[in-house]
């Protein structure tokens, strides 16, 4: 959507809002006004409206939508207009408010009822910019921080607050965040509608850095409450070999960062935050291995998706990569039996996407290290300090476990383990600009050189289970079908056994 220019004086001399009274006053509100001071397009805009009575919105022509409170759409531009307002909390989470509109509510009384300084900003027909609660010092800062304190009485406002730090990579005020603290440490994040739920953090995978929404989530408490699942596996530590960043959370954060760089669909991200649910399950004394725990995955994937509510598609995505992900990356060197169980779960003859989904999961999670590895060396900044605590915590606790194997720690390449990951929004709105794209991605070093080297390499694997997919359709099962017409109850075993013959000559081919 191409950018639209800043509403003006003149923008607002329309024929609609010179039909209201002339004591009447119209603000542009909210994240319109936000965006605008980054410098960012602006899809939606919305209005507050000083002065009005519902009768002379719908005088004017403007046609009303609220159910709670009164909001109305301009009837050309079909904007949202809303009486100012004040609010009460009359009840418990996210809908327990009363709401009250009368002529004489004031503009920094509505801004007062808004949850972020950055957010309770408005920009009057003139152009001039009304700021009483700091936002644009707060947006310069790279700061969230809550209006008031009855930024407590909206428990979605903890979610809301770690997605915006997903979506500006902003980090959230001291004080802001003991209120979160407090919000997780009620039972009003119990209240809130799956739905909700869900789509705030649908929308924030979906933003530039998705690591900040569970490291936010996870800093106030309220990660353990939402989604328990994910918060088991901080703190559980994997080979460094594999996983030079130690922590299954952190893993977790790494491959959704990289994803987002990807621009991967909503599907893959939310699989891959499910991937590796299982190895909070696994028993400490196995700990650094986490063998069989795609098997554990599933049913974890599973009850979060259920308790949030999640989509089928991305359900789907998520237990399908949780169950496949690891033989995934190893598929060349599968036998044929398994190989084609790996493909009918992903129903690549009916819904083909489906493999999609499984191989890019499959190329993050396996390209995530060199990913990881390059944006260090790009910036020349050494490891996060946060993650080398994680780290030093995984050792205490493997050296802590009952038996198994134990984890000697190295502090050599500390520069390349899990520094911290390129974000395309930062130093927006501080006067910074995108940081240097990395030179190359780990998939596009593979091209250059012609392919991968190994059945270890998330190319080569991608390659081949998309050749692989391929034979399989080659197989003519109406023929099939055809030839053992006379006898159906053979018609599977036969089907079964052409589609392993056509494995067996792709992989010899």
């Amino acid at each position: 959507m191409a950018e639209r220019k800043p509403h003006t004086a003149e923008t607002f001399r329309d024929p609609v809002l010179k039909r209201l009274p002339d004591a009447v006053r119209v603000y542009e509100v909210g994240g319109a006004v936000r965006d605008a001071l980054l410098g960012w397009p602006v899809a939606d805009r919305d209005y507050v409206v000083v002065g009005a009575t519902p009768e002379a919105m719908l005088a004017a022509g403007f046609r009303p939508v609220g159910r709670d409170f009164p909001v109305f759409l301009h009837p050309k531009t079909q904007e949202e207009y809303a009486l100012a307002r004040a609010e009460k909390k009359s009840g418990r989470g996210y809908h327990g408010f009363t709401f009250y509109t009368d002529p004489s509510v004031t503009l920094e009384e509505d801004l007062c009822r808004r949850d972020l300084t950055i957010n309770a900003m408005a920009r009057a027909a003139d152009g001039t910019l009304i700021d009483p609660y700091g936002g644009e010092r707060d947006l310069l800062r790279g700061v969230l921080r809550h209006v008031s304190s009855a930024f407590v009485e909206d428990p979605l406002r903890v979610l809301r607050v770690a997605r915006f730090a997903a979506r500006f990579d902003f980090t959230v005020a001291d004080e802001t965040l003991a209120l979160m603290q407090r919000i997780a440490d009620s039972d009003e994040l119990s209240t809130l509608a799956a739905e909700r739920l869900w789509q705030e953090t649908a929308r924030a995978l979906m933003t530039q850095k998705p690591s900040r929404f569970l490291q936010v989530l996870r800093a106030c408490g309220a990660l353990e409450k939402v989604m328990p699942e994910v918060a088991a596996l901080y703190g559980v530590p994997q080979k460094p070999e594999h996983h030079p960043e130690i922590d299954a959370g952190i893993h977790i954060e790494q491959v959704l960062d990289y994803a987002a760089q990807r621009n991967d669909t909503l599907p893959v991200r939310y699989a891959l935050l499910c991937h590796d649910l299982g190895k909070g399950a696994t028993p400490p004394q196995q700990w650094p291995s986490h063998r069989g725990h795609e098997t554990r995955s599933v049913p974890l994937a599973q009850a979060l998706s259920a308790r949030l509510k999640v989509p089928v598609d991305c359900s789907d995505a998520a237990q399908l990569v949780a169950c496949w992900h690891g033989e995934a990356l190893r598929a060349p060197d599968l036998n044929e039996e398994t190989l084609l169980m790996m493909l009918m779960a992903a129903d690549v003859l009916r819904r083909p996407y489906r493999l999609r989904w499984l191989i890019d999961a499959m190329t993050v999670d396996a390209g995530v290290k060199e990913w990881v590895k390059q944006g260090s060396e790009v910036r020349g900044q050494g490891s996060d300090i946060r993650c080398q605590k994680s780290e030093i915590s995984c050792v205490a606790r493997i050296s802590e476990a009952p038996s198994g194997d134990r984890l000697t720690q190295s502090r050599e390449g500390a520069e390349e383990r899990n520094s911290p990951l390129p974000s395309r929004e930062r130093g927006r709105g501080r006067g910074g600009v995108f940081p240097p794209p990395l030179p190359y991605s780990p998939l596009s070093r593979l091209r250059e050189r012609g392919g991968g080297e190994g059945s270890g390499d998330g190319l080569s694997a991608a390659c081949f289970l998309e050749g692989a997919a391929d034979a399989l359709q080659s197989v003519d099962a109406a023929a099939i079908a055809r030839n053992h017409a006379d006898d159906p109850a053979t018609i599977p075993a036969a089907l079964h056994a052409a589609r392993i013959e056509a494995l067996k000559k792709f992989k010899q081919a």
